[in-house]
């Protein structure tokens, strides 16, 4: 067993479900101590009953976004459990569609959630991550935020901004002990896309799905300072790492692309409907 976590403590965001809640397992299964947070108490008390015999588990429901609340639970992490070594920014929200039909109040509540609270979280952090002699800082991010996904122009440009957040904020503590960290998955085999299927991008389907698992394998690596970012899968890293650089052929693809996206999504409800 890999036990670079085993008596750390880890802080999670969005840990009731999908990729917070693999995340939380992986962490588990280290023996690292767990602080899990998300909006409802429901969803962190059935994580919280399923771990709790593999570790020591402390859940908070609260509103990421929310300074003082996010102030307030470093304290008591840091009391609970005497440190605060590993932060994991995964909260996440997405009202999906072209911009002029998304509300404004919806707007700002991406803003907030996607990149308001893992800034401020990870700010307020550090100094705790310092005590503790080094750490980690990981923001679970998007392949839409390393380039612009056309009907989802607000999630697209939070994840851009957090993924170069990661990016400087890495450079930043380089040489402190304290590794910064982004995951950039495409597709991910969870509620977040699968429970609203019909208002998924179409494009979005046309690269391979991962499970939240994958992603939380890539979190722990990020966390122990492996690497800044890993795309997921690869090759989709590093093809939109091309759209990117080259609109042109950005555009050119995506015809082709929704139409491979079509029929994989047909593929996943169908296979939903038969589940």
């Amino acid at each position: 067993m890999d036990a670079r976590f085993t008596g750390k403590t880890i802080i999670i965001t969005g840990a009731s479900a999908g990729v917070g809640a693999a995340c939380a397992r992986a962490f588990a299964s280290q023996k690292a101590n767990l602080v899990l947070l998300a909006r409802g108490q429901q969803g962190l008390d059935a994580i919280k009953e399923e771990l709790s015999e593999q570790t020591k588990v402390l859940t908070v429901a609260m509103d990421v976004s929310n300074t003082e609340q996010c102030l307030a639970l470093l304290a008591k992490a840091e009391i609970e459990f005497g440190t605060v070594d590993v932060l994991i920014n995964n909260a996440g929200m997405h009202s999906r569609g072209d911009l002029e039909t998304v509300s404004p109040s919806d707007v700002g509540a991406m803003v907030d959630v996607n990149i308001r609270a893992p800034l401020i979280l990870s700010c307020a952090a550090i100094p705790y991550l310092r005590r503790a002699g080094g750490g980690g800082i990981v923001m679970v991010g998007s392949l839409a935020g390393m380039a612009p996904l056309q009907g989802a122009a607000t999630y697209s440009g939070t994840k851009a901004g957090l993924r170069a957040f990661a990016y400087a904020l890495a450079d930043e503590m380089r040489g402190t002990g304290v590794h910064v960290g982004v995951v950039s998955p495409g597709p991910i085999d969870t509620g977040f896309i699968m429970g609203e299927i019909d208002k998924v991008e179409d494009i979005v389907f046309s690269q391979p799905m991962s499970s939240a698992g994958d992603v939380a394998d890539a979190v722990l690596s990020l966390a122990a300072g492996d690497k800044v970012e890993i795309p997921m899968p690869a090759a989709s890293g590093r093809m939109v790492n091309l759209g990117y650089l080259f609109p042109a052929l950005r555009r050119y693809l995506r015809p082709k692309l929704y139409a491979k996206g079509r029929k994989n999504k047909d593929k996943y409800r169908n296979r939903q409907i038969n589940e």
